[in-house]
């Protein structure tokens, strides 16, 4: 299967470099393509306010939990991080989390952020000037924060070099409304932007980006939700979105979390997709799974669960 590597090794550089404690990176190849993870945040515990039905109770009962993505005491670890998708022509960010300086955000300690997630990337071999794709497969407020940084008062687009890749069906539906204050305010400090600086493109939501990499619909989370699906030398791999925020929810698809526009769209969704993915040698890669991040998904009784590949992981 795609080996994840310990270290990244940038274009030109002789010797592995590491990687600090906190798995700032991790690397997965797929054939030609190689899929960079670059973490901002990991959080342990603290997960109810998203998923009511993950009760720690409940939660212990799927035991393939531990430890990557819950701990003994059934508390949930999420991560939120960046994708960088690089291709013989491209290199593509999918996501790009909270950012730094952010105000208005509903989770406290989103706001002000003053994270290393640019130092984060550099480090790995990608210095924002050298992306030249950016791809939000929904707007949240965790999946576009980066898309924008604060220059002397004014929000600038982080990547300058890249063309912004939004979804038509989801822009359309944020920018109408009107009931959701907080994504009046993120759309205006991480979007629009983008716009007004004439980096955006909205792209209908099987939109291909290179021949590798293209989008499926995969809507319930949000009105025009997507997910990323990559195929080079046979090889396959998919960067779920917000399909699952949490692996517990490949083992019980009918719970869904709070910020679902669509929950019923949701969980259909998930149970479409598993179901597609099930005992496919495809590498799934979860936008908020922590630890390893991906694995494959099989049949597991009614539902499904998600293998890690053990000799992949870091040690």
């Amino acid at each position: 299967g795609p080996a994840l590597h310990r270290a990244i090794v940038p274009p030109g550089a002789s010797a592995p470099m590491g990687i600090d404690d906190r798995q700032a990176s991790m690397k997965w190849q797929v054939g030609d393509v190689t899929i960079t993870k670059i973490v901002e945040l990991e959080v342990n515990g603290g997960t109810r306010f998203l998923m009511p039905q993950a009760t720690r109770e409940e939660v212990q009962k799927i035991d393939w939990l531990v430890p990557h993505f819950a701990d003994e005491d059934g508390r949930l670890t999420l991560s939120i991080h960046a994708l960088v998708v690089v291709t013989p022509e491209k290199r593509i960010v999918v996501d790009t989390c909270l950012g730094n300086d952010k105000q208005g955000r509903r989770i406290p300690h989103w706001n002000e952020r003053q994270g290393r997630f640019l130092e984060d990337m550099r480090e790995a071999g990608f210095p924002p000037e050298t992306i030249d794709t950016v791809l939000c497969t929904h707007l949240h407020v965790d999946h576009v924060g980066w898309n924008t940084r604060l220059v002397d008062g004014q929000w600038v687009p982080t990547f300058p070099n890249a063309q912004y890749l939004f979804g038509r069906v989801e822009y359309e539906h944020w920018s109408r409304q009107t009931a959701r204050e907080d994504m009046i305010t993120v759309l205006g400090d991480s979007v629009q932007p983008i716009f007004d600086n004439g980096l955006a493109e909205l792209v209908e939501w099987d939109h291909r980006i290179t021949p590798e990499v293209r989008l499926i619909p995969s809507t319930g989370h949000t009105p025009g939700h997507t997910s990323v699906v990559i195929e080079s030398r046979g090889e396959r791999a998919m960067i779920t979105g917000d399909i699952a925020h949490h692996p517990c929810q490949i083992a019980r698809p009918e719970w869904s979390t709070l910020a679902d526009v669509d929950p019923a769209a949701g969980i259909e969704t998930r149970k479409r997709l598993l179901g597609e993915l099930a005992g496919e040698p495809i590498l799934v890669i979860g936008t908020h799974f922590s630890g390893p991040t991906a694995g494959h998904v099989i049949a597991d009784g009614d539902a499904w669960r998600l293998v890690v590949d053990e000799r992949n992981q870091p040690g």
